[in-house]
């Protein structure tokens, strides 16, 4: 095969692994390693190579297993696992989802707001327009939309550039490990690792590949898809760390949002910076709201035998539009709901998403390990030992963050030892 049919091939199964790994960056996100930039300035970027590497791996996972399996992460749990562990995932999984399309029409508010324009007109008008662009829209138009709502991600690359910061320094930081003893310093490397890799993010991925009728004998496409995407993601927070480094730590600036960054940037570097960053905000909360709740009404889906995907008909799937709707219309009302705190429901979020996350990766590599369900492109040793390596490492780290979220005092402790 001559390279212009293989990079033909690859366009055509190219779109599960790049719009995932993208959508990782959502709103949360981009809010955590703007935090980690203007908190810690370059010395957490080395930590993006491994929540890169970490990324990589899961993902990679769950796509192949999609293309040799033909079917999803939750409809292999429940016939590999039983009923009662699909159930719980899904219970979990819907109410982490909820409160992080909260999030993204925050996201979405802000990023208006950021432009002079009402989050009571804009979340709305937003929410209708991704409500209906997936119910009337088969799948190969929708993953076009998606793939250009990435593109506007590369406004923080460019946000990066402008505000000029010292390559020498940034370069020489990225690539040597800095630790602190600190519980603030831990918690917000657990922070940006943990942002990165997401639950719905495996489930998402793999129907994904299910739904766009990917194969085992295109797969090798998939996984460049697949690498493609978690490097840009990787690539994308380093120019966001390195964005709000170059200003606000080094103008000793604290921000706690997303918002607080476009408008300490306006002063510091210019107001094309701050309005890029307000632009990327709004492309990622954007790609998130589309990909969150498709992702729960996929995994809902599958797990009890309901009919799903985007090129079916409301008539032909209607739990699965039905669901896609209930999150869209609760996402965008509680989010304009007035007095609500919405770091109280990112924090609830981060705590069910934390209680979700290991038994996920440990299902996940349960079944790529079984021969009997991926055959040849079962999980070799050598790979194995390393997703199982990472799965403990994920593991570990989630186990943190819950403590220092429900048990601060012992997490202090705990610290403390270090």
């Amino acid at each position: 095969m001559n390279l212009k049919a293989r990079l033909t091939l690859f366009a055509a199964v190219m779109g599960p692994g790049i719009v995932t790994a993208f959508a990782d960056n959502d709103a949360g996100g981009i809010a955590t390693y703007a935090a980690a930039g203007a908190k810690y300035g370059y010395s957490l970027i080395f930590t993006m190579l491994i929540s890169t590497v970490l990324l990589a791996i899961a993902q990679e996972i769950s796509a192949r297993t999609g293309a040799v399996t033909g079917r999803g992460l939750s409809d292999l749990i429940r016939e590999n696992y039983g009923v009662k562990w699909a159930f719980f995932a899904m219970s979990v999984l819907l109410i982490a989802n909820l409160g992080t399309t909260v999030s993204e029409f925050s996201g979405i508010a802000t990023s208006f707001e950021i432009f002079g324009v009402s989050k009571y007109l804009s979340v709305p008008i937003m929410a209708f327009i991704i409500w209906w662009l997936v119910v009337k829209t088969d799948y190969a138009k929708m993953e076009k939309i998606l793939l250009f709502l990435c593109l506007t991600f590369f406004s923080y690359v460019i946000s990066g550039v402008i505000v000029k910061p010292p390559w020498p320094q940034v370069f020489i930081e990225s690539i040597t490990p800095t630790f602190s003893g600190s519980p603030a310093f831990l918690l917000m490397v657990i922070g940006v690792i943990g942002t990165t890799i997401t639950p719905w993010g495996q489930f998402y991925v793999q129907s994904s590949v299910v739904d766009k009728g990917i194969t085992a004998k295109d797969y090798r496409y998939t996984r460049w898809d697949v690498l493609i995407g978690t490097f840009f993601t990787g690539f994308i927070a380093f120019f966001i760390i390195v964005s709000t480094a170059a200003t606000l730590f080094a103008n000793n600036i604290p921000i706690e949002t997303a918002k607080d960054v476009a408008i300490a940037l306006k002063p510091l570097a210019g107001e094309y910076a701050s309005l890029l960053f307000g632009f990327g905000l709004l492309g990622a909360s954007m790609l998130a709201a589309f990909v969150l709740p498709l992702s729960t009404a996929y995994a809902v889906s599958e797990a009890f035998g309901f009919e799903h995907g985007i090129s079916k008909s409301l008539k032909e799937a209607p739990v699965f539009f039905g669901l896609y709707t209930v999150l869209i219309v609760l996402g965008a009302a509680i989010v304009l709901w007035p007095g609500l705190s919405l770091y109280h429901v990112m924090l609830t979020t981060q705590v069910v998403n934390g209680v979700l996350l290991p038994p996920i990766l440990i299902f996940m590599v349960l079944i790529a390990s079984k021969k009997s369900i991926m055959g040849d492109y079962v999980n070799t040793k050598f790979f194995n030992a390393i997703s199982w390596m990472f799965a403990f490492i994920l593991v570990f780290l989630s186990l943190l963050l819950l403590i220092s979220i429900l048990l601060p005092g012992l997490s202090n402790y705990f610290f403390a030892l270090f």
